[in-house]
């Protein structure tokens, strides 16, 4: 982010995110922030369809529906704006949750600090191998250096002493 986010929560979380328009409810992706939990296509595969263009297509759904399904996209990739209803409200208490060798989830009312400023977000999948190229998001870096969350085994640390 080259300027600091807007102080709206709803602005601060889609400010950078592609726009899909349907009547009743507007969905944004961040193409950056998704690490492909697939939440979302196993939720309404009939608006998150990656075979198609655009892939994703909220009029074949519901607005609600599709709030939903967006609310349980754990990155933070995907959020949402209805044109009658609530907006999304953080999860309280604020939830933690460490991803076997990937990212620390996190749902609730989180401010985050980003290269711009401070970002205000109710979903996100933050790095915890410190790989990442796009801090403080999880970008899936472990994945390609190998880095694990796992304590190594008392036989790897065995093995090594012995080499």
């Amino acid at each position: 982010m080259s300027q600091k986010p807007p102080a709206d929560r709803d602005e601060l979380a889609i400010s950078h995110a592609r726009p899909y328009t349907a009547p009743g409810v507007r969905v944004f992706y961040d193409r950056g922030r998704c690490l492909h939990f697939a939440e979302c296509v196993r939720g309404l595969p009939q608006v998150f369809d990656v075979q198609k263009r655009p892939w994703i297509q909220p009029k074949n759904a519901s607005a609600e529906q599709v709030a939903e399904v967006v609310r349980r996209c754990p990155s933070g990739a995907l959020h949402y704006r209805l044109e009658e209803g609530p907006r999304e409200e953080p999860e309280q208490p604020t939830r933690v949750e460490f991803v076997a060798n990937g990212p620390i989830n996190l749902r609730g009312d989180l401010s985050i600090d980003v290269p711009g400023g401070r970002m205000r977000e109710v979903r996100a999948s933050l790095c915890r191998c410190g790989r990442t190229e796009n801090e403080p998001f999880c970008d899936k870096a472990c994945t390609s250096t190998g880095w694990s969350s796992e304590p190594p085994t008392a036989t790897t640390v065995l093995d090594e002493r012995n080499e």
